[in-house]
């Protein structure tokens, strides 16, 4: 049996000079069969670009968009190189307490009497002087005064980041619970150790949804695709898990986190698209769900005639609330938007009366 020919894809331009000279033969690979070769090595997470052939035998350039869950990993390449003082990395929010530390070691967290102290950081001497009142105790001299003099007035403190609890994706996956490994490769993606529509949904899909508020990998990309992987194959098994998933749910949203909340969004509108009669069983918990939707759904960014990328990103909190909000109308229901009025007074239905 023959010897199949080198293919003019295989072989760099010096190897293929070099073959020419030696009178070698090479097989010219035609342009159909060049997407079949290329699709694969070309494919990337910023741009797939897939060869596709037209009509008259050319080859024709496309670009196809990113994965969602890719663009965390690509946003966190950007902070860092944006703030190179890591005032916005991961070690920063842990200093702060605003996202939960590791293990202190493989084996778990070392006992309290050998762990290191914390250092407090110096308190700043305040530029307002004090002065001393009759009883001894000391009291500032002035005050800053709100409208027409009067005391300052006080702030909700209803957008600020909050605390983002230890989630329970986080403690099966240390443990070695979850069926799930990553594949990695040219784009990482989810192994799965068994297949997804065998997966128990009532134990499974709320640790997936309880995952979703991680900021640190591999639980955050675990946890996002994983969700992802499940409500697609998941079919008739997500409806009766829905009572489930709100408790996570209203965790994640009351983080107030930008970055969990917009990912909490997306999935919500996958959520309700994944099956039939999903967007009317979440009627009844509007009222644990949609409070946070009303802080931030007016957070535009007003930015005259600048380009804000965050719209292509699909990061705006404004217009994934509102485009989240559409999507439980058009599938709620009769009662869907009553309820979402009475929770947003603001919001205007999308529907033909």
């Amino acid at each position: 049996m023959a010897a199949a020919l080198p293919t003019s894809h295989m072989l760099n331009g010096a190897a293929r000079r070099a073959a020419l000279r030696r009178g070698v033969a090479i097989a010219e690979v035609p342009v159909r069969g060049l997407a079949r070769h290329l699709a694969a090595a070309v494919w990337s997470r910023a741009a797939a670009m897939v060869y596709r052939c037209s009509g008259d035998g050319g080859a024709e350039l496309a670009a196809a968009a990113p994965a969602e869950n890719g663009r965390e990993d690509d946003e966190d390449g950007l902070t860092k190189i944006i703030h190179r003082d890591g005032s916005k990395s991961l070690r920063a929010q842990k200093q702060k307490g605003l996202v939960p530390r590791g293990s202190a070691s493989p084996f778990g967290d070392f006992p309290d009497d050998m762990m290191p102290k914390p250092v407090k950081a110096p308190r700043a001497k305040s530029a307002q002087g004090t002065a001393r009142s009759p009883a001894g105790a000391a009291r500032p001299m002035s005050s800053p005064a709100g409208a027409g003099g009067g005391p300052p007035r006080p702030r909700s403190r209803a957008r600020p980041r909050r605390p983002v609890p230890v989630s329970e994706f986080r403690r099966f996956y240390d443990r070695g619970d979850l069926p799930t490994q990553i594949w990695h490769g040219a784009t990482c993606k989810i192994a799965w150790k068994v297949d997804v529509e065998k997966l128990d949904y009532h134990h499974y899909l709320p640790i997936f949804f309880d995952g979703l508020r991680e900021k640190e990998d591999p639980y955050r990309f675990l946890a996002v695709q994983g969700t992802y992987d499940m409500l697609d194959k998941g079919g008739s098994k997500i409806l009766p898990v829905v009572p489930q998933l709100i408790i996570p749910i209203k965790t994640a949203l009351n983080t107030r986190d930008p970055e969990i909340v917009s990912t909490m969004l997306k999935v919500l509108q996958q959520l309700v698209l994944s099956g039939e009669m999903i967007g009317e069983a979440l009627v009844p918990y509007y009222r644990q769900i949609l409070p946070v939707f009303n802080i931030f759904k007016s957070k535009n960014n007003n930015l005259g005639d600048k380009m804000d990328y965050s719209q292509r990103k699909r990061m705006n909190l404004g217009e994934l609330i509102q485009e989240t909000l559409e999507i439980f109308e058009t599938h709620g229901g009769e009662d869907a938007f009553i309820n979402i009025k009475y929770m947003i007074p603001v919001y205007e239905s999308v529907l033909v009366a």
